[in-house]
């Protein structure tokens, strides 16, 4: 039985108990929330015993980091790093997005090793091996998108990016547009370039129900792809945009219908001023499905610092209602990321969360915000280290200081202690 048919049935499972503990509500309010489509939590029946994160309406917002190899960097062990810093860094979940090598290795390497929720892109496989088993990747078939589908989910790959939310009326809708940037979705490029090719309806919008099937068999939780989430924010919130996004809660209707986990991806680059727009858009018409943000990149003028621009958009869009940041690393734009850019995209997603929880009165936030104020009036150290978002980098910060009572700016003449005295506090 998959979460949401026993949250209906009224049954509690282990994995709602342990979200709720996570973010000390109760539990039957977690509960409800998968009931109704608002919360989900990913975990494919064939893993066990990981961290599970709930994802959705009322909890802590949740970040998402990316890894895998390539055509052009086959590297595995720089990946295995990657995935260990990712978990230490405290993420709530990863994707492989592996599109070289040993793809199917790479996988399950990644499913035995890592200790959260693991998602993929399974689109990426079936293109990538259609060109060695066809030649090109608008030889890929039906059958060639759904044996991946279904090779990964019997994996254990706990929520899948799977683009059904594209077919011919949102192509003729972007087709008329004038875009600027078009399609930028690596996994809407495929498709839409084997529509136009072949002629053919998107057979994962046109066999949705197939893919409920397989997804409910294993209880895989749906992650509707954003086929043409805007590239640039000239693009943001135009026709193409608002028509997948119609069709994507048409289609989150059907998969809550069906007692399958969904969520909703989503939205590219957005200037600051369309966030709210952007994100409430996706509530209603999702029936409030969780928001998976990509992005929010809120301007287009700074490659290499695509992280900060991500964190201000995702920051704005998770205060008012986004559920779970993706980071994006400075090397986006750029090329593949390193492990330092892998460091600074899951920091800047972290910091982006952490403040659009306090945003939302979240009381862990708070009372973490709160101690850590605290720990700097007291000029404990080490209490800041271990409150901070990046304890490697505050420890550093630091430094090998002899005094641990000085403040670390002002020395023994602070400015706050010498006031924390004339009001008995110090």
């Amino acid at each position: 039985m998959t979460q949401v048919l026993a949250a209906r049935a009224g049954r509690v499972t282990p994995e709602m108990e342990m979200v709720a503990a996570q973010e000390n509500l109760d539990v039957q309010a977690v509960r409800e929330g998968v009931a109704a489509g608002r919360i989900v939590i990913p975990r494919n029946i064939k893993r066990k015993d990981f961290q599970y994160c709930g994802i959705g309406e009322g909890l802590r917002i949740k970040v998402n980091a990316l890894i895998g190899t390539s055509s052009d960097i086959e590297d595995v062990a720089m990946e295995e790093r990657k995935l260990a810093f990712v978990e230490a860094a405290e993420c709530d979940a990863l994707m492989d997005l592996s599109t070289g090598g040993d793809i199917d290795g790479m996988r399950r390497l990644v499913l035995d090793k890592a200790n959260i929720a693991v998602g993929s892109v399974p689109i990426y496989q079936a293109a990538i091996e259609a060109i060695d088993r066809r030649g090109s990747i608008v030889g890929m078939t039906a059958e060639d998108m759904f044996e991946a589908i279904e090779k990964q989910a019997a994996d254990g790959v706990d929520f899948m990016a799977i683009h059904s939310a594209l077919n011919f009326d949102v192509i003729r809708r972007l087709q008329n547009m004038g875009r600027v940037t078009d399609v930028v979705s690596r996994g809407g490029a495929f498709l839409t370039g084997w529509m136009l090719h072949n002629k053919k309806e998107n057979p994962l919008y046109e066999q949705f129900n197939r893919l409920l099937e397989i997804l409910k068999k294993y209880d895989v939780t749906l992650s509707l792809g954003d086929a043409i989430r805007p590239g640039s924010t000239a693009d943001s919130l135009d026709g193409a945009q608002l028509q997948g996004l119609i069709v994507a809660g048409e289609l989150v209707a059907r998969a809550q219908a069906a007692g399958v986990q969904v969520m909703v991806e989503g939205p590219g680059h957005v200037p600051m001023n369309h966030v709210e727009a952007t994100v409430l858009l996706q509530k209603r018409l999702c029936n409030r499905a969780p928001y998976f943000i990509l992005g929010t990149l809120a301007t287009d003028v700074a490659p290499g610092y695509d992280h900060i621009t991500s964190a201000i958009g995702g920051a704005l869009a998770g205060a008012v209602g986004a559920d779970f940041l993706c980071y994006v690393t400075p090397a986006e734009h750029l090329g593949l990321p390193t492990e330092e850019d892998v460091k600074a995209g899951v920091i800047a997603a972290r910091i982006a969360a952490h403040a659009a929880d306090l945003a939302r009165g979240n009381r862990q936030a708070w009372e973490r915000d709160r101690q850590m104020a605290q720990a700097r009036v007291d000029s404990d150290l080490d209490r800041q280290i271990s409150l901070s978002i990046d304890p490697e980098q505050t420890r550093s910060a630091f430094g090998a200081r002899d005094d641990r009572h000085d403040c670390a700016v002002c020395g023994a003449d602070c400015a706050a202690q010498v006031a924390a005295k004339y009001f008995g506090i110090a």
